[in-house]
């Protein structure tokens, strides 16, 4: 069984963001997952989520995501059994990890993952003295869009998970050593109440 001390690419990873409704606490819109295999990203699996609540004039702003085009959508009871396969065993990746735990800690009752990597922990660890560590904004400074189709766009969950996993591949593989450990990328503040502590955060901060 692999250690934390192994390379990271001899782990499984499911890259998450969520959009939601900017309620407090907010609502699940959409998730996108992207699996990390062998270092290896793979393709995104995504969903729409008809939230219990409006979607704030605000988020919609911003993720445009309106409350028409998720009328038909499933709720998270719906999704669940295929949510949890996805990200069940894996090692969670995120940007700004506490925010998808504080939404997915309320959605899906009980899920906490044992393992979890920070990317933007990780970028302010490893790529010190940049002006701004925003996805967007490591994006643009490590070219990490370079060949996404053009109807990917940033602010939704397709979009930011898939560049969340370029990062991912980019920091833990630098190009002067070996690719990091496990251990070198873990977000160690991690507990296993830290959903629970994680969810005003998130709830103000979640688009």
């Amino acid at each position: 069984m692999a250690q934390p001390t192994d390379p990271w690419t001899a782990f499984d990873y499911a890259v998450v963001d969520v959009e939601g409704n900017g309620q407090r606490p907010a609502d699940l819109v959409e998730i996108s997952i992207v699996a990390v295999n062998s270092g290896l990203i793979g393709p995104p699996r995504s969903w729409l989520v008809r939230p219990p609540r409006p979607i704030t004039p605000m988020v919609r702003r911003f993720h445009k995501i309106s409350d028409d085009q998720v009328t038909d959508a499933p709720v998270v009871a719906d999704i669940e059994a295929e949510l949890r396969e996805a990200l069940h065993d894996k090692v969670f990746v995120a940007h700004n990890a506490c925010v998808d735990l504080g939404v997915l800690g309320r959605e899906l009752l009980g899920f906490r993952p044992a393992r979890v990597v920070d990317t933007l922990k990780v970028a302010r660890r490893l790529r010190p003295g940049r002006k701004a560590y925003q996805l967007g904004a490591l994006v643009q400074a490590f070219g990490l869009a370079t060949g996404l189709s053009t109807d990917l766009v940033p602010h939704r969950a397709t979009y930011d998970a898939l560049v969340c996993a370029r990062l991912l591949s980019h920091l833990a593989t630098p190009p002067s050593r070996e690719p990091l450990a496990l251990a070198e990328l873990l977000d160690v503040t991690v507990s296993k109440d830290a959903t629970s502590r994680s969810a005003d955060e998130a709830a103000a901060t979640l688009f």
